[in-house]
């Protein structure tokens, strides 16, 4: 019988569906929640999280940091660029007919 099965102390289940618990340092759904609504906020919709964190640090406020903005952020589907930008111009490409052969 495989170990995992025996339940022997300080044997941990490493299968991709085992259940394990919640890690007590983890953020509550009310947190992450809070730092959706400051990346949502129109003050910081076309920000990354390297600006957003450090504004929110001048003026005295720690959501989470740096990494965990973005994680949230990519759990969500939500990492993606954040700034205003053009859209995307498709050119062709320039065409040089030959007009004899091997020409250059």
């Amino acid at each position: 019988m495989e170990r995992w099965r025996k339940g022997r102390e300080g044997t941990i289940d490493k299968r991709a569906g085992a259940s394990r618990p919640r890690h007590t340092h983890a953020l509550s759904e009310a947190e992450i929640k809070a730092v959706l609504e400051v990346c949502h906020a129109d003050e910081f919709s076309s920000s990354p999280p390297g600006q957003i964190v450090p504004t929110l640090a001048n003026r005295g406020v720690y959501l989470a940091s740096e990494s965990t903005f973005y994680r949230i952020l990519r759990k969500h589907a939500e990492n993606n660029h954040r700034a205003r930008s053009k859209a995307p111009v498709k050119r062709e490409p320039p065409a040089y007919p030959a007009r004899a052969p091997l020409e250059i």
